[in-house]
């Protein structure tokens, strides 16, 4: 008699699943006959009360019964699932466009920059952008009282030390990362320091309070003027994939001794004279210099020993220059019609 009950809710229940059309219709199957008050549930509930010998073939039969219905309800369920997420896709329709991203025309730069240092043996190297007084200024050879701090329009932040002095500034150019390394490596030592650079400037077409530098030195014995003008003349030439005349004239910056300005031949008219060079066939380009022997002190390295050379560059100018672009403004601009042409 048990039996029978037991086969005619097994063929109950799969006679139902073959209507069931969802996945919300499959749910309310289960519930009813395998629920914690179904069907099948109630009848094995009263397996219990039946002699022991009714217990063994009654109890063999029904869970053999449950095993069949749950994998035929799981096998239901896929077919469901199926049809549901086939329904969900329309294949005919046309994909959606995803448009590539563009590098900002200063890394484009500042990669290149990296790709041919690094050739030559050259570190990249990194610092921090919130920088002490003491790095950004005093071990370069500008102490306090020095005039040059006036050429730096410095963004000093509000914060005094224990002596009441403001002590921390938006570094003014990438070299303090020098005097870091110097400490750091030691020498013989090269390397370059890309990064942002702050100044507290007036923005317009040629002047931005932001902007990125690249600050490069090598530090070793016999080092001379002529291994700085190789590196840059390399560096140049690479760069805007051409060959660059180079010319240097005496110029002061307090950390190298001697000053050295820096000019490219002009790549607009090629040293023929044009508005955007004056006339002269000639773009003031970087400062460089041999290292001061009072730089190389702060970092640990004597300059009885040794020597070296340094230069910074600016690589928004750079880009300037090989992009032919002529507002200094669009590079922080966040206009994507810019963006989008590089």
């Amino acid at each position: 008699m048990l039996e029978l009950k037991l086969e005619q809710i097994k063929k109950e229940i799969i006679a139902n699943l073959s209507k069931v059309k969802n996945l919300s219709a499959l749910r309310d199957l289960e519930i009813k006959y395998l629920g914690r008050k179904g069907e099948l549930t109630n009848f094995l509930k009263g397996i219990i009360n039946l002699s022991e010998n009714d217990k063994k073939i009654i109890g063999k039969l029904a869970n053999e019964a449950k095993n069949d219905i749950e994998n035929k309800i799981s096998e239901a369920r896929m077919i469901i699932e199926g049809k549901e997420s086939k329904e969900a896709i329309d294949i005919t329709l046309p994909g959606l466009s995803f448009p590539a991203g563009r590098l900002h025309p200063i890394t484009l730069i500042q990669n290149e920059l990296e790709d041919i240092f690094t050739s030559m043996g050259f570190m990249i190297l990194d610092g921090p952008e919130l920088e002490s007084d003491y790095f950004n200024f005093e071990a370069l050879n500008i102490p306090k009282y020095h005039p040059a701090r006036d050429m730096q329009d410095t963004f000093y932040v509000d914060k005094k030390n224990e002596k009441g002095e403001y002590d921390l500034v938006m570094r003014t150019h990438t070299s303090p990362v020098q005097v870091r390394a110097m400490q750091k490596y030691g020498a013989p030592l090269r390397g370059v320091v890309p990064g942002r650079v702050f100044r507290a400037e007036a923005i317009d077409a040629s002047h931005e309070h932001t902007f990125d530098q690249i600050e490069g030195f090598i530090i070793d014995k016999e080092i001379s003027i002529s291994n700085l003008i190789v590196v840059l003349r390399e560096m140049l030439s690479r760069i805007l994939k051409r060959q660059v005349k180079i010319r240097v004239r005496p110029g002061y910056f307090p950390f190298v001794e001697p000053g050295l300005e820096v000019d490219m031949g002009c790549a607009f008219c090629l040293n023929k004279g044009c508005s955007a060079c004056k006339q002269s066939g000639w773009v003031e380009m970087l400062g460089a210099g041999l290292i001061h022997p009072n730089v190389l002190k702060a970092g640990g390295i004597d300059p009885n020993m040794y020597s070296g050379f340094a230069f910074g560059l600016g690589i928004t100018r750079l880009a300037m220059i090989k992009y032919g672009i002529n507002d200094i403004r669009l590079f922080n601009s966040g206009d994507m019609r810019f963006l989008e042409q590089f």
